[in-house]
């Protein structure tokens, strides 16, 4: 199943691009010369996330961003499974297609781990680690197992698919960015009916299911890009990934960690925040500073 949404080129103001990776066509965007950032969404959102940021970078950074299948708009292929190996491994397709070499990786919420696993099975080619409001470690807060479990559910899972929950309440809620009409519609549109939020129903689930990845990641980030550089740009507002209980955990993961706190942005905080998140960026690794 492809998706029938053209985005506004007045909001999404980027070339679509096309892989056929190993789950069926996947859509990303490559926009701007330098070095390359590989940048990974969450859930519920798509590459329409980061559009802003990925503005004020072009003139610098060569800006790569990729909806995962059951995302945005790329397919929705019959089967297939939704689980975070999955789509690691589909993101990993694409960074190898492309060929690139020197990449930074940026991951908020889903992203972390996504973008992380892509990293770690190619350290020698990754320059620095980019993180916003993301985990990647398998122990977390009682409060996210219970979500995890009730969003798991039959009730749950039939308002996901029906009613679009995760987007309607969580991303578009009073909770949620402030957004204009149109970007919300652009978040609607790109998961239109039941059939089209199979990667979404999944979310939930992963975060006990994807356990044994976070657990190899836990071990594998320190070890194999503990010494790149890197930065967490951290919505301190957020009440998915607390600041207390994430933060130190990447204090100790990285050697080389500038961390900056944003004390008005929430969970989606390249929505919240995107200058700020571009400064951070162009700040850790901008000018070639990463060698």
């Amino acid at each position: 199943m492809l998706i029938d949404f053209d985005p506004d080129h007045m909001l999404y103001p980027f070339e679509s691009r096309w892989f056929e990776s190993s789950a069926g066509r996947v859509h990303y965007v490559d926009e701007g010369a330098g070095r390359p950032i590989v940048f990974f969404h969450g859930s519920p959102t798509w590459s329409f996330l980061y559009r802003r940021i990925m503005l004020a970078l072009r003139g610098e950074f060569r800006c790569i961003a990729m909806d995962y299948p059951g995302f945005g708009l790329s397919e929705r292929p019959d089967g297939y499974g939704y689980t975070i190996g999955e789509l690691t491994t589909i993101a990993g397709e694409l960074v190898d297609h492309l060929g690139l070499d020197g990449f930074v990786t940026m991951g908020h919420d889903w992203g972390g781990p996504i973008g992380l696993g892509v990293a770690t099975e190619r350290a020698e080619r990754t320059a620095g680690v980019a993180l916003a409001n993301t985990i990647f470690w398998p122990k977390l807060p009682l409060a996210n197992n219970a979500f995890s479990r009730v969003m798991s559910s039959g009730p749950m899972q039939r308002r996901i698919l029906q009613r679009n929950l995760l987007v309607e309440k969580f991303l578009l809620g009073p909770a949620g960015p402030e957004l204009s009409e149109p970007e919300a519609d652009h978040y609607r549109l790109a998961q239109p009916c039941a059939p089209a939020r199979a990667g979404l129903a999944e979310m939930p689930g992963q975060i006990r299911g994807a356990r044994p990845l976070l657990a190899q990641l836990e071990h594998d980030v320190p070890h194999l890009l503990g010494d790149k550089p890197a930065v967490a740009i951290w919505g301190m507002r957020d009440l998915v990934f607390r600041p207390r209980d994430c933060l130190p955990r990447l204090r100790a993961a990285f050697a080389d960690l500038g961390v900056v706190e944003l004390p008005d942005a929430g969970h989606f905080v390249p929505e919240d925040a995107p200058a700020e998140v571009a400064a951070a960026i162009t700040e850790r690794f901008g000018s070639q500073k990463v060698e």
